[in-house]
């Protein structure tokens, strides 16, 4: 936001219209020369060309131009810049997203599930201040994809590189609550969640979900968790492991609900039913409003100085106007 140091100083703009009117307008003003025509004997003085007094225009311009120029860079115009410095740490967040088969069925229109998923994470990072935030997802193994980060927009690139089947067509949940836990264990933040998303029940992966649940509680842990989908009959596209061909199928079936409320509950966090995107929009809405932390905010306040840019703009502009009149007109005085 640009202000001006010594605002006092725009009132010479009022000088100008008066400087303008004596300068090229008053009868009076001088630059006349008396001459004795009667003893000249060449030819007639003639008025100016129209090219001429364009020239003289312009040249007035870029002079007045450069008077207002001057008259800004006397005012002392700066910019001011203001940036909030957090001075205390936000809550810590790690997404577990579901990459089995089933995440491609459809009853997410226009997209399908694992769609629907990864757009609700992005719209949920973006209302998100100072909350490092983590990706973990799972099919028949669990990884990391990303480690909680500040780095928002390292988040939303590695949300585009996820895929369905990424790590293999199995469903292991147990898994990917622990990944997410030892990425949060020697983490300083006053909050710690974990927010998993799955349409199915755990059938892959050496760690049982209730078990990673209990690891959670004792690292004071609270685990959301999010039925994606619903129990219908719905359409799904999926890679053949064998032939790596897409191949088209109807699923019937969904979540353990049950095993999702008892991770939650284990955990002091909630369960959430979602069946379509108005639903997912709510759980997200309803985790932020139950997360809150307190946060204490310095606001510094840097002033940049903008008066040199003005300065050389009125020496660019008094210099065209002398080019002009003494070396294009010729002017003598």
């Amino acid at each position: 936001m640009p202000i001006f140091e010594v605002p006092g100083a725009i009132l010479l703009f009022i000088l100008i219209p008066p400087g303008i009117y004596f300068r090229h307008f008053f009868k009076k003003r001088g630059g006349i020369v008396n001459f004795p025509f009667q003893i000249w004997k060449g030819e007639g003085f003639s008025l100016p060309q129209t090219g001429t007094k364009f020239l003289y225009f312009v040249s007035a311009l870029f002079f007045w131009v450069g008077i207002s120029f001057y008259i800004i860079a006397a005012a002392g115009p700066v910019r001011i810049k203001s940036e909030k410095i957090f001075l205390t740490r936000g809550m810590d967040i790690v997404f577990v997203l579901d990459e089995s088969p089933s995440m491609s069925a459809d009853d997410f229109q226009p997209g399908n599930r694992f769609e629907a998923a990864k757009n609700l994470i992005k719209d949920f990072i973006k209302n998100r201040r100072h909350d490092p935030i983590g990706i973990v997802s799972f099919g028949s193994n669990a990884a990391v994809r990303i480690p909680p980060t500040l780095d928002y927009k390292a988040v939303f690139a590695t949300m585009e590189g996820l895929s369905i089947q990424g790590l293999g067509d199995g469903t292991a949940i147990g898994s990917g609550l622990a990944v997410a836990c030892l990425h949060l264990k020697n983490s300083t933040a006053r909050k710690k969640i974990i927010i998993l998303l799955t349409d199915g029940d755990n059938n892959s992966g050496g760690i049982n979900p209730e078990t990673a649940s209990k690891l959670a509680r004792r690292m004071g842990i609270k685990i959301y968790t999010i039925g994606v989908g619903s129990k219908k009959r719905v359409k799904v596209s999926y890679r053949d492991p064998e032939t790596g061909e897409t191949r088209k199928s109807f699923f019937s079936g969904g979540f353990n609900e049950d095993l999702l409320k008892k991770i939650a509950s284990a955990s002091n966090g909630l369960y959430f039913s979602a069946q379509e995107t108005s639903a997912l929009e709510d759980v997200l809405r309803t985790i932020e409003a139950r997360e809150v932390v307190e946060r204490k905010t310095l606001i510094k306040v840097r002033k940049k100085p903008e008066f040199k840019f003005f300065a050389i703009m009125g020496l660019i502009c008094f210099s065209l106007d002398f080019l002009i009149r003494k070396i294009i007109l010729r002017e003598i005085f």
